[in-house]
């Protein structure tokens, strides 16, 4: 649990009013294209793709904000909780900066994982980037959402581009966290491997 995952959850259930508007012109082979490129805010992308596409992607990768402190993002979903809607706008800053940053994490996380289970498809799977910032409330997160017996495990990533560090243990590597959609221990995995391969 975490500050303002009631209001997180009103957000996933908050229906959109926004319509995707093809863009043929910034497009390759508009008319005979399975693959679809979308640009726009993610939340409300996600919500219009569920009347078309729910429960029928394959995969998904996604590379969510790290909440280093360094990157700057904004919290900005639209919810009426005054503690939230304090947060709203806000640069999330760093841990000795914004001693709620990781509630903010989560809370924008959680509408958006919710909306991607539901896109996949019964054999689908999700990739997700992370670091070690987020990592074990990501890992959490899905726990709840996909099911513990539906993770298939991190892959842990060397970044190679580490910098030595005398005061703490140097970080070198990145998780890409795996979850599929439905599978049981006594029937094994369901996963396609070709789609991890």
């Amino acid at each position: 649990n975490w500050a303002g995952k009631s209001d997180a959850f009103k957000v996933l259930q908050t229906p959109t009013t926004k319509t995707l508007v093809p863009a043929k012109d910034e497009s390759i082979n508009f008319d005979t294209t399975e693959n679809i490129f979308i640009e726009g805010e993610n939340l409300e992308v996600m919500k219009v793709l569920q009347k078309s596409y729910f429960g029928k992607v394959k995969m998904i990768y996604i590379d969510p904000p790290y909440n280093t402190g360094n990157e700057g993002w904004v919290y900005n979903d639209n919810v009426n909780d005054p503690k939230i809607n304090k947060w709203l706008g806000q640069v999330v800053g760093k841990e000795a900066e914004d001693l709620t940053r990781h509630d903010k994490w989560l809370c924008m996380m959680y509408p958006r994982i919710k909306l991607l289970h539901k896109l996949l498809s019964d054999d689908g799977v999700i990739f997700i980037s992370i670091d070690d910032n987020e990592y074990s409330n990501l890992k959490l997160l899905c726990d709840d959402i996909f099911g513990y017996p539906n993770c298939i495990g991190p892959i842990v990533q060397n970044k190679m581009n580490a910098k030595n560090d005398t005061v703490n243990v140097q970080k070198n590597h990145e998780f890409i966290v795996l979850y599929r959609k439905k599978g049981t221990t006594t029937e094994g995995t369901k996963v396609n491997p070709s789609i991890i391969n």
